[in-house]
């Protein structure tokens, strides 16, 4: 079977912590034959000590998390793929500075600023970016099934913060199309018909601007 035609060349998977930003951008990497750029979390040695003491690794665990998405963009970007000109990724680099802004503060959270804006520069920005909206509680649900356990000691209040910083941020973004697709009670791994309304959502047109979609009903 030919992979489906994906309407976008770089589309930006985002959510909260658990909210299932990875496992869909690899469906969707595979059923539309895209290149996939994953956030590789697990490598940051500072992450288990952050979720201990947030204030005392909060300046180590970000500026890794910068670096490690900045070389993992750039290498990615840079290449050149005749076979697959599509991309999609399970972060959109924005992602750096809302973190540092909910666990970094005064001079600390300035000079990460100032780093972020000087390797933001060059990159481009998503044709589209997909918001996975689920509730904190949701969140709090999905991070205890999968298991990881650094991820339990992360606060219902840090997750709150988070899914806020993203909510303000989309209103001043004015250069791309951005989709907040609610998926409260949507299983796009175990039902089929879930993945394929969702993947048809994505890859609609959309002009600039916020789109929200619920699909909490089903």
């Amino acid at each position: 079977m030919e992979p489906l035609s994906l309407h976008y060349n770089f589309i930006a998977i985002e959510g909260n912590i658990g909210a299932g930003k990875t496992t869909l951008s690899q469906m969707l990497s595979q059923d539309f034959n895209s290149r996939l750029i994953l956030e590789e979390f697990s490598d940051n040695p500072f992450l288990p000590l952050f979720y201990k003491d947030p204030d005392r690794h909060a300046f180590s665990v970000e500026l890794f998390f910068m670096s490690e998405r900045y070389q993992q963009i750039q290498k990615t970007m840079l290449e050149q793929d005749l076979f697959q000109q599509k991309t999609i990724a399970d972060y959109y680099f924005i992602k750096t500075l809302l973190f540092a802004n909910n666990t970094l503060t005064g001079e600390e959270y300035r000079l990460f600023q100032r780093f972020f804006n000087i390797l933001n520069a060059n990159f481009p920005k998503p044709q589209l970016l997909v918001y996975l909206h689920r509730s904190v509680p949701k969140i709090i649900e999905n991070i205890r099934k999968r298991g990881r356990d650094y991820e339990q000691e992360i606060s219902a209040d840090y997750l709150a913060k988070i899914q806020t910083a993203y909510l303000e941020y989309f209103k001043i973004e004015n250069d791309i199309p951005i989709l907040i697709m609610d998926v409260e009670n949507v299983d796009f791994v175990e039902n089929e018909q879930h993945y394929q309304i969702i993947r048809d959502c994505i890859n609609r047109p959309y002009n600039v601007g916020i789109h929200r979609i619920s699909l909490s009903d089903w």
